[in-house]
């Protein structure tokens, strides 16, 4: 486990919500939220989408909203519609809710929850509308325990979109980011249509064609602690047929 980065004041007081999407994750969020709050961002705060997880990860959520009433909220959405609508949902509400920055992130522990200071100290020192913690830059790092067809289809899913976008991000499909207030604004999530895990590539495809500015920074990548991943095959197809969608949906958005 990495030492968070200790940011200097103001830049570690500003207002930042970590939007967690959760559908089966009861065993993985109690952690989450210790290693969040305990980071050193007062700021900081969490919101737990969930989609009526029937492993009773909603439960969960709001037992830890109990515990943590200042840095914990929970959405209990209706049903299970996607990573894409929970995200929707979730950085909707923390717009209006005054975050002045919005944090991706998983619940399953894959993303290093340490390295959220480090991301929002390089945001804040550029121009960027939006931070990645990358698997594909120097640097960065896939768990050795990662299983092979997840490193071949991830690697052929980068490739692939690269070469029908052309949008120059090493990690296309990355969910682990740092999002200014304003760059959101600017994309408009009513524009974003995608369901699945192809929400990351039409949010990337959006905020490329807007002009603003996307940087790329390292970190290792851990498989799941608990439960299993959420990858189906309706959401493979979405995820292949969504780079021609977007070519269309989006060919007169520009900055």
């Amino acid at each position: 486990m990495i030492e968070p980065v200790q940011l200097p004041s103001p830049w570690r007081d500003v207002r930042l919500t970590v939007v967690v999407p959760t559908y089966n994750e009861a065993g993985n969020l109690p952690l989450l939220v210790e290693r969040l709050v305990a980071l050193p961002l007062p700021g900081l705060r969490i919101l737990v989408a969930d989609d009526n997880s029937p492993d009773g990860t909603g439960e969960v959520a709001d037992k830890l909203a109990i515990e943590h009433p200042e840095r914990v909220e929970v959405v209990h959405r209706p049903g299970k519609e996607g990573l894409g609508r929970a995200y929707v949902d979730g950085i909707g509400r923390a717009l209006d809710g005054g975050a002045e920055y919005v944090a991706q992130m998983d619940a399953d522990l894959s993303h290093p929850p340490e390295a959220l200071p480090g991301m929002l100290g390089a945001l804040l020192s550029t121009q960027a509308g939006v931070v990645i913690g990358s698997r594909y830059v120097p640097g960065g790092e896939l768990d050795e325990n990662w299983p092979l067809y997840r490193r071949a289809l991830s690697g052929w899913a980068n490739l692939y979109v690269h070469t029908l976008l052309r949008v120059r991000i090493r990690d296309l499909t990355a969910g682990f980011k740092i999002w200014r207030a304003d760059a959101l604004r600017d994309i408009g999530l009513e524009r974003v249509q995608s369901n699945g895990y192809s929400f990351q590539v039409e949010m990337h495809y959006l905020a490329t064609k807007l002009g603003h500015t996307i940087l790329e920074v390292p970190i290792r990548f851990e498989e799941r602690r608990d439960g299993a991943s959420k990858m189906t095959t309706a959401t493979k197809i979405e995820s292949a047929l969504m780079p021609f969608k977007l070519r269309t949906r989006h060919r007169n958005i520009g900055p």
